[in-house]
């Protein structure tokens, strides 16, 4: 581990699958503690989740589990369940914290609690009450897909990020550094749940969503690529090419319509229709009109002709991309947030450390082959020997890289 990174000494059990908690772990060995994700023998339900490189392996479980530590035991059996706890009660002062999403009882809080007094326990679950949901489902609810896509359409549009589930890993990691810190002013310990339904529901209210909804009674009209409340659309451009442009102030209006002659005109449209531009009602209610206007300067213009006419000012805008494309223009090659691993079961590729830049960080580590680590953390932490280790396996209990 690296001294210097700011969780050193921090360790981490995640018993986990799927998106929330696994992004839960791998944010905190990202900034340097020891998560060491414990599976199941022959692998929980992500283990081979889409996409998959060329051999098999998944791409979506290593690149969750970078700079993990990989051990399977066999929970079905006692024993398996028993060296967890041992692995729990062996993992010093900095440790003593489960992170998991499994709903298991002796998984449970008051269970492990009985091991190590002062446990930092995290439950991630689908609803408050522990009723299963996954993101997919608690998006429907909460009345983004609804919002989402072109006006006019009639059914759902779910978004292809994952973002409850996202927001849920790093909703996670802050709850176990917040339990951490008061473990470290008065030695308790913490059960947190965190519920994936609540995470969606916070956020729609703490961006005014729900607010709107009880204020004002309306439904929020579908508007496409537009920007609720402000001025912003996709734009083609004469080569086949989409921009989206933002315009959150006066100043970016003023620059987008100098850069595309449109300044006079955009004055003379708000002299004739009593408007200011400058605020983002009056932008957003005439909306289609002020892009109607811009539209022609894109379509007469290529992507690069679009990128000079639009270079220095301060406009917001970007070229749509595919992730082929990131790729094949060697923005990620260029990217100081990435750096190569050898992956196992993949080989080498171009993999992201964390997105906070601050001292003590290091780049990506690859994830470990699924149950690389068994003998080595229960020889580490447990002091069990080489041999006996051997006999867990031999027996099923705890599974080696050789049987996984």
């Amino acid at each position: 581990m690296n001294a210097g990174a700011p969780l050193d000494g921090l360790t981490v059990l995640e018993v986990s699958s799927f998106v929330a908690a696994p992004l839960g772990g791998l944010t905190l060995a990202q900034l340097g503690a020891e998560v060491i994700r414990v599976d199941p023998v022959g692998g929980a339900a992500d283990q081979g989740r889409w996409p998959l490189a060329p051999s098999g392996t998944s791409l979506y479980w290593t690149g969750l589990n970078q700079g993990k530590r990989s051990v399977t035991l066999n929970f079905r059996d006692a024993e398996g369940r028993r060296l967890l706890g041992d692995l729990l009660a062996a993992s010093g002062p900095g440790g003593g914290i489960v992170l998991t999403n499994a709903a298991q009882r002796w998984l449970a809080h008051d269970d492990l609690a009985r091991i190590r007094p002062d446990l930092i326990h995290l439950q991630i679950q689908g609803y408050r009450d522990g009723r299963a949901a996954v993101d997919y489902t608690v998006n429907a609810e909460t009345g983004f897909p609804l919002l989402t896509g072109p006006e006019g359409l009639a059914g759902p549009v779910n978004h292809v990020l994952p973002a409850w589930d996202v927001a849920c890993g790093l909703y996670a990691a802050i709850g176990l550094l917040a339990a951490e810190r008061r473990r470290q002013r008065t030695g308790a310990g913490s059960a947190i749940t965190l519920a994936l339904a609540d995470v969606a529901m916070a956020v729609a209210g703490h961006l005014g969503f729900l607010a709107e909804a009880q204020v004002t009674g309306t439904e929020r009209p579908r508007i496409g690529n537009h920007l609720y409340g402000g001025l912003a659309r996709d734009f083609r451009t004469a080569d086949g090419e989409r921009v989206m442009v933002v315009v959150l102030t006066r100043r970016h209006l003023a620059d987008l319509g100098a850069a595309t002659g449109l300044a006079g005109t955009f004055g003379e449209l708000e002299r004739l229709l009593g408007a200011d531009f400058g605020q983002d009602g009056d932008r957003y209610r005439h909306r289609e009109v002020l892009t109607a206007l811009l539209e022609p300067w894109f379509a007469d213009r290529t992507l690069t002709e679009v990128s000079q006419g639009l270079e220095g000012t301060s406009v917001l805008w970007s070229r749509y991309r595919r992730f082929t494309d990131l790729v094949a223009s060697g923005a990620l090659a260029g990217n100081p947030l990435l750096a190569e691993i050898d992956q196992p079961g993949v080989g080498p590729l171009l993999a992201p450390g964390s997105p906070l830049a601050m001292d003590g960080t290091t780049g990506p580590r690859p994830a470990p082959a699924f149950g690389a680590d068994t003998g080595a953390v229960l020889t580490g932490l447990l002091g069990l020997s080489a041999a006996d280790v051997r006999g867990l396996a031999e027996r099923g209990i705890a599974g080696l890289l050789s049987d996984a």
